[in-house]
């Protein structure tokens, strides 16, 4: 029988993606995206911080609290793949797995005191849904968790192509200027699932309090409505 450790949640990432479609497929893809990292009041505890404004980037670990299963499976279809090839679980990242844990490579930006929150990380690249549970961070250490000559398996016959993105003047002017950079690399970088490629089809996300419909056809996506929710 599989032995059980207890993991506590210290934070959670306010981001602008309340739904899973959408979010970067791998951290630091959009680098202009803005999340904010809250502590649970346990952990509030400016000391815990010391020094880590010295550091750059941080390595966050976090739960798939979407993707919490009893099982698991010992092959997934990484959508990269069109979803119709099977790779072993350990050899993907998956959020479907013995355990369900993240790893995201952030760009820490600045450590700020909330009114209401006291002390929390603002930070850029991340691919987190807002509200997901942080169960550790970790400084990221260059000169030994970077390895410029390292292999990335099946993922190096995956070219990344970056979309043409035409977003009309009378929707740009409903998206807010400090978000508009972050909505642009989402785009750029095609948040539709990878089997999917019907020119005529509509899609839509939401994106902070926006809901971006937008259609794909020739390399080139269209935002075809933009419509602002009340908060």
């Amino acid at each position: 029988m599989a032995e059980i450790y207890p993991v506590k949640i210290i934070a959670r990432i306010h981001s602008d993606f309340p739904s899973k479609f959408g979010i970067p497929r791998q951290s630091g893809l959009v680098e202009k995206l803005q999340s904010m990292i809250v502590f649970e009041p346990e952990y509030r505890n400016p000391q815990a911080l010391r020094g880590l404004e010295d550091f750059s980037h941080i390595w966050l670990i976090w739960q798939f609290s979407q993707a919490v299963r009893d099982d698991w499976s010992p092959t997934v279809r990484p959508p990269k793949l069109g979803g119709n090839i099977r790779m072993g679980v350990f050899a993907t990242r998956s959020p479907f797995r013995p355990n369900a844990i993240g790893l995201s490579s952030v760009k820490l930006e600045r450590i700020e005191k909330h009114p209401q929150y006291g002390h929390v990380l603002w930070v850029s690249g991340a691919d987190l849904m807002d509200g997901t549970p942080i169960l550790d961070i970790k400084p990221y250490l260059p000169y030994t968790d970077s390895h410029p000559q390292a292999t990335g398996g099946f993922t190096d016959e995956l070219h990344l192509n970056p979309l043409k993105v035409c977003i009309p003047e009378v929707w740009k002017e409903k998206i807010p200027s400090g978000q508009l950079e972050g909505l642009m690399g989402v785009l750029e970088h095609d948040p539709r699932p990878s089997y999917q490629h019907d020119p005529e089809r509509v899609y839509g996300f939401f994106f902070g309090n926006m809901e971006i419909s937008f259609t794909v056809c020739d390399n080139v996506l269209t935002v075809c409505r933009v419509e602002v929710k009340s908060k």
